[in-house]
């Protein structure tokens, strides 16, 4: 499957506010990220050519950072660096009871977008200047040797 066939199967309801949201997500993507599908869904990798030896799990797949889905019900963000820093997560949390009159819906580095009317897209896009290609690299080697939470 391509991006654009993706998009192009995209539940009617979902169309607009998905694409919306990953027009934000392509304006402030971190240099160096690249977008494609990965897992099902619209995924914004470290490609090989960055980080050679890939993702731990299967190393002739990319590293994932970032990615897009388009579930029952919501439009789940996938936010790798909110996984690894729990400084950032707080952060993240924090600006988004600020911005949202709703609690923030979220798995372990999921954010599920329930009201797509109310996406806080200018919150996405502070969270996307928080971390580099280099900085995710970093942090995800680091938690490898040390066992940590990088792993799932």
């Amino acid at each position: 499957m391509t991006v654009e066939e993706y998009l192009h199967s995209l539940p009617s309801d979902q169309k607009e506010p998905y694409q919306k949201l990953r027009q934000t997500i392509l304006e402030k993507l971190p240099e160096g990220l690249e977008e494609r599908i990965q897992y099902g869904m619209i995924g914004y990798v470290v490609p090989h050519s960055l980080y050679p030896a890939g993702y731990h799990c299967n190393p002739k797949d990319p590293l994932p950072f970032l990615a897009l889905a388009a579930q029952k019900g919501s439009i789940n963000f996938y936010h790798m660096g909110m996984y690894a820093r729990p400084d950032l997560l707080e952060w993240f949390k924090i600006e988004y009871s600020k911005v949202s009159r709703h609690k923030v819906d979220m798995g372990k580095s999921c954010v599920r977008f329930k009201y797509y009317d109310e996406i806080p897209h200018d919150l996405i896009a502070r969270l996307l200047g928080k971390m580099s290609v280099r900085d995710w690299i970093g942090l995800y080697e680091a938690g490898r040797g040390k066992g940590g939470r990088t792993d799932s």
